[in-house]
């Protein structure tokens, strides 16, 4: 995929592969919720999280978005990079309204606002910064594989 083609996959895509490493070296693979911001990568989780302790430990990570069902449909963005913890509340309770409005729509009420908020009070925010990044779309091979 070319640059604009890989951000605007990543900003239409929904579901986040995250893997981090485990103190014995093993992965720890989750699915997670995003948002791209410029060429990073941000999701929240909570404070106490194992994808947390391991990024804290050791920063490398790496994050995938994938689609599709026939081989001939499969696209997708795999990067390899360094994950920062972010537990500024203000930044943290910032990105929790975001993310909301991406996967449930705009936030009309305090009430919702509000369970943000509660949420977020537990959460903090990583930043995934790329240091490679890979990317396919088996739309592009016109059947020739």
């Amino acid at each position: 995929m070319t640059p604009t083609e890989m951000r605007d996959f990543l900003d239409a895509g929904r579901d986040l592969q995250v893997a981090s490493i485990n103190a014995d070296g093993t992965p720890h693979l989750v699915t997670m919720w995003y948002l791209r911001e410029g060429d990073d990568l941000l999701f929240w989780t909570y404070g106490k999280s194992q994808k947390v302790v391991n990024v804290r430990r050791d920063p490398r990570v790496t994050v995938l978005v994938a689609t599709g069902d026939a081989y001939e449909e499969l696209r997708g963005v795999s990067i390899n990079g360094t994950a920062a913890v972010i537990d500024d509340l203000d930044e943290v309770l910032e990105f929790g309204l975001s993310v909301y409005e991406k996967y449930w729509g705009a936030i009309d009420n305090d009430l919702v606002r509000d369970g943000v908020k509660m949420m977020g009070a537990k959460r903090v925010v990583i930043r995934v910064s790329p240091v490679k990044t890979t990317s396919w779309d088996h739309s592009k091979l016109a059947g020739v594989y």
